[in-house]
């Protein structure tokens, strides 16, 4: 995966997407003429995966001056404890005290996402994982959840605008609709088959009009060596994917002569429907991962002032100084 470059909105690099409070304080500031060079460090409420950092030292290079700057941060995908110093920023105050918000926001949000990635990918022990959650998310934030996912440990992802951040080719197979509309799956397979460049995966959706096994017997004779994986994504109106669909799949492809054509599954996919996949020795090849990355909970991120003008200090509450963080790298 590429190194991200990140599009900073106006919204953000202007304050206005900043707690009104941090924008009246840089107006008190500068109307007082004090702008001490200050000490802030980040932290998460709970462990995780860390993911944002990058996105947020795109927004650290746009308002930190040169010379007067020092940024330290953990590496984008390292995994953190509750309470781990993430990110620390030593500069003037006025240049980033607006940009508070959108810093905890954005770790908050992408760790949070990544985390969830990551607890399926541990799930999966080796089975690839596609992210499929962008149809739950703003559109705004499209792109930022997916690379989360990447980062996280989803092998790609479903949206244009994740996998050009991530630099990779978007992952897909075909909606239902593509089948509903021409009116039969072996049709709508072979008219994809058709039109696709041939870099494009040939993966049939099989349960939409006929039992699972059946369809995926009729596309793999339809398609030969062409066709590379079939995709179960049973409703669960009719009971969702069981390990025994699968494993009734993969026997009826094999005995076929289609060993070569792969099972993915998706709908409700998650740590625990992972785990029993897993443990009663389902043969999926892949997953695809839809609301359970995209609607993780945020991990709750903090940012405190430890020092000011080099004299230790914070709230109350909290140890005043620099915190012990061996792990942190200078990234700036």
């Amino acid at each position: 995966m590429q190194v991200p470059k990140f599009e900073l909105t106006e919204a953000v690099l202007s304050g206005q997407t900043a707690d009104i409070y941090f924008a009246h304080t840089i107006e008190i500031l500068r109307k007082e003429g004090l702008n001490p060079v200050a000490t802030m460090e980040v932290f998460p409420s709970r462990a995780g995966i860390l993911c944002g950092i990058i996105e947020v030292k795109a927004l650290l290079a746009k308002v930190l001056l040169e010379g007067n700057r020092e940024v330290w941060a953990l590496d984008e995908g390292d995994a953190m404890d509750a309470k781990e110093v993430v990110l620390r920023i030593t500069a003037p105050y006025q240049s980033y005290g607006l940009y508070e918000t959108a810093i905890d926001g954005t770790l908050s949000h992408c760790s949070g996402w990544a985390t969830a990635a990551r607890q399926c990918v541990e799930a999966a022990k080796g089975i690839p994982l596609i992210s499929f959650g962008v149809r739950h998310v703003h559109p705004s934030v499209v792109a930022v959840m997916d690379y989360a996912a990447m980062i996280g440990g989803c092998t790609g992802c479903s949206s244009i605008v994740g996998a050009k951040l991530a630099g990779i080719r978007p992952s897909g197979t075909m909606p239902h609709a593509l089948i509903l509309i021409i009116g039969d799956t072996v049709k709508a397979t072979r008219t994809f088959d058709k039109h696709m460049p041939p870099e494009v995966p040939r993966i049939s959706l099989v349960d939409t009009f006929k039992d699972e096994a059946e369809e995926s017997l009729r596309v793999a004779e339809a398609l030969g060596e062409k066709l590379s994986s079939v995709r179960l994504d049973t409703p669960g109106e009719r009971g969702g994917v069981t390990s025994e669909l699968v494993k009734e799949v993969r026997t009826r492809l094999d005995l076929a002569g289609f060993k070569h054509v792969r099972i993915f599954v998706s709908g409700g996919i998650g740590p625990e429907r992972i785990a029993y996949f897993i443990e009663t020795k389902a043969p999926v090849d892949g997953f695809g991962v839809g609301s359970y990355i995209s609607g993780a909970k945020p991990i709750d991120f903090t940012a405190d002032l430890h020092e000011v003008e080099g004299k230790p200090i914070a709230k109350r509450g909290r140890i005043p100084g620099i915190t012990p963080s061996p792990k942190l790298k200078r990234i700036m």
